[in-house]
């Protein structure tokens, strides 16, 4: 490859403030662009200089080109260019291959190429890659942290909106009898993680309406309001064990463990790939997350119900309605909340709200009385 045609320019070297008239020639080498200067002087001087030694300058576009370029020649001063149109051209011909960051500022076609390809790589990361590394990490975290986790979170919901149960001591040994039926029917076959195998075990509690959920490390609270809704015509107890049965599930998966971790995953993922943006978007990232995980931790749930009920000889119909009428109850309280103005502190809370329905009843009611769960 021959060399570009001399550019004319004024070269500084770093030991007087006057201007050198120099001739600039770009040549290529294996490491890249290199420079050459020929000062036009009675006692001319030459400088050769490797890609290494100088402080290339970036690109500009055809329309936002600086009047005049100034290249830092490091310990040899530094170097100004008029012509910016010859120094690109001349860069091109000793065969100057530009960053991406670069390329992305002066052609769109490539900007939108990279956005494109990093809108899909997020994507996959916030689709598949996230679940992942979530589930791969839960395998660390110790039963103890998860024990330990449950512990505060229940004495929290003691101080707020949970209460003691007002259940008969006989109704509640009769439904404790049955949780530990439907627990014994849990095989290795039917865990996510083989070596995870947590004592499971029912705490009672009133308040927060008809509701049971899972605490990580193997509690599982149930509370009156759940009972009474089982006490409708048509629902009973079994509906009672297919709950339960869906709740063992989610401490089967770990769901709420995974989905802590789901979270950390995300907000590292986003704020190593978005920098200083990271705290803003990670924040509606995880809310979306969050979201779309627990729809899908309830289809694991729900999926391993109906196995355990199967294998308990029970029907999932019953289940099906409870479903329906633990909806029903909470869509009556909102209602009245609203009608009183505002809804109560304990209700409104962050984790009330989160423990206080599951997304889609209706639909995954029908599938329950249907035997048709999606995912399973």
């Amino acid at each position: 490859m021959t060399d570009a045609a001399p550019l004319r320019g004024r070269w500084f070297d770093g030991h007087s403030s006057q201007a050198r008239i120099v001739l600039v020639t770009l040549h290529a080498t294996a490491g890249g662009p290199a420079l050459r200067i020929h000062e036009l002087a009675a006692a001319a001087r030459r400088l050769e200089l490797s890609g290494k030694q100088v402080g290339w300058p970036q690109a500009w576009s055809a329309g936002r080109s600086p009047r005049t370029l100034a290249i830092d020649l490091r310990e040899n001063g530094s170097l100004e260019i008029d012509d910016i149109a010859q120094w690109q051209a001349a860069l091109a011909a000793a065969g100057e291959r530009p960053a991406l960051s670069q390329r992305m500022q002066t052609r769109w076609r490539v900007f939108l190429a990279v956005l494109v390809v990093a809108v899909a790589g997020l994507g996959a990361f916030y689709r598949w890659g996230t679940p992942w590394a979530a589930t791969q990490l839960t395998r660390q975290v110790p039963l103890e942290w998860e024990t330990a986790l449950s512990q505060r979170a229940l004495r929290d919901l003691d101080e707020g909106p949970l209460h003691p149960s007002k259940l008969p001591a006989q109704r509640q040994a009769q439904l404790r009898e049955r949780f530990g039926a439907m627990a014994r029917l849990v095989d290795p076959s039917m865990r996510r993680y083989s070596a995870y195998a947590p004592p499971l075990s029912l705490a009672f509690r009133s308040g927060l309406g008809a509701n049971a959920f899972a605490l990580p490390g193997g509690m599982i609270v149930m509370t009156d309001g759940l009972v009474q809704a089982a006490e409708q015509p048509g629902i009973g107890d079994d509906a009672i064990a297919g709950v339960l049965a869906h709740e063992i599930g989610h401490v089967v998966h770990r769901h709420t463990t995974r989905l802590i971790v789901e979270q950390a995953v995300l907000n590292v993922g986003l704020g190593l790939a978005l920098g200083d943006m990271s705290s803003v978007v990670s924040m509606g990232g995880s809310l979306l997350t969050g979201l779309a995980y627990r729809r899908s931790h309830e289809t694991e749930a729900d999926c391993f119900a109906t196995t355990l009920m199967r294998k308990a000889q029970l029907p999932a119909a019953p289940m099906a309605d409870l479903l329906l009428a633990m909806e029903q109850a909470q869509a009556r309280r909102s209602a009245a909340a609203a009608k009183d103005g505002a809804a109560s502190p304990q209700d409104s809370s962050a984790l009330a709200s989160l423990l206080s329905s599951h997304p889609a009843t209706a639909e995954r009611a029908r599938l329950l009385k249907q035997g048709k769960q999606e995912g399973c």
